[in-house]
């Protein structure tokens, strides 16, 4: 279905988009973001004055320290800038970042933009059962800017189960391509972790994009770039891998998106809006019993 509400120039690049050669220019973000040079510092220096990086919360202050351009994106702030959320039935944003959408799960789909919808199926691989566990539950999608602070942490106490890689695209997932490419995130390389917690199944997707050169887990390392091209899962049913909510449990490589599904016992705050920026800990819904 094509978007009316788009501009002539934001269907040509979302044209120009679908034929690029997305996994190459990422494989060469990839190695540039990790080079050793003096010369990082500079580039460091632009990136946070174009981009307006806030770096008063960072543990490391001097950008002459970071060796690598890779080391900053992914640099850790203080603990405290980011309470967490202390509730017992309280989530807390995962993320930096400013809310895409968010919402009711209807009918296997989530809404992604004006006129385009995908499902919960796609988006998880395929796997139907596991599309079940949250049928009539609730999803948020989250975006990270250039700007944002680029480690996800949990909105809630839970226990890993399964991770499974999905290999794709690596459109850009910024608002305008979200607006112009039908389904893009069921499209677009993409880890999914699967938890359980004390508001029932939770999964946590975080989607690739093009110079999203490579997503982290903590307990697998690298997942992405991906050396092949079909879906990988990963079963750690009995690892007892145990995370509090507020700890660290990825990060991106460069900017992408977080998409949150949870059950229905799950119910979004009011705030909770397309729009909202957040801040990694804060409120964002509660649980019922």
């Amino acid at each position: 279905m094509q978007n009316s509400s788009l501009t002539w120039s934001e269907r040509l690049m979302g044209w120009l988009f679908t034929i690029l050669p997305h996994h190459l220019i990422s494989r060469i973000v990839f190695r540039l973001t990790r080079i050793k040079s003096s010369r990082v510092t500079p580039v460091i220096h632009w990136f946070i004055k174009t981009f307006k990086v806030d770096m008063s919360d960072a543990v490391i202050q001097d950008i002459s320290s970071f060796p690598t351009f890779n080391e900053f994106f992914v640099r850790t702030l203080k603990p405290e800038s980011r309470p967490i959320a202390a509730g017992e039935h309280e989530l807390a944003s995962p993320v930096d970042g400013t809310v895409s959408q968010s919402g009711d799960i209807m009918n296997d789909h989530l809404f992604q933009a004006k006129g385009h919808f995908y499902s919960v199926e796609d988006l998880l691989g395929g796997d139907a059962l596991l599309a079940k566990l949250f049928e009539g539950g609730r999803f948020s999608t989250i975006y990270l800017a250039p700007y944002n602070y680029h480690r996800i942490h949990m909105p809630i106490t839970g226990r890993l189960k399964k991770m499974i890689h999905v290999p794709g695209r690596l459109f850009s997932v910024a608002q305008w391509t979200v607006r112009a490419i039908p389904r893009l995130f069921a499209r677009n390389e993409r880890v999914v972790c699967i938890f359980s917690t004390p508001s029932g199944p939770m999964a946590m997707i975080l989607v690739g994009a093009i110079n999203v050169a490579a997503i982290e887990t903590v307990w697998a390392g690298l997942v992405t770039p991906p050396k092949g091209k079909a879906i990988s899962e990963y079963d750690y049913d009995h690892t007892e891998k145990d995370f509090a909510k507020g700890e660290e449990m990825g990060r991106f490589n460069m900017g992408s998106t977080v998409i949150l599904l949870t059950t229905e016992k799950v119910e979004w705050s009011q705030f909770l809006k397309p729009g909202q920026t957040l801040k990694m800990g804060e409120l964002i819904g509660q649980f019922k019993i």
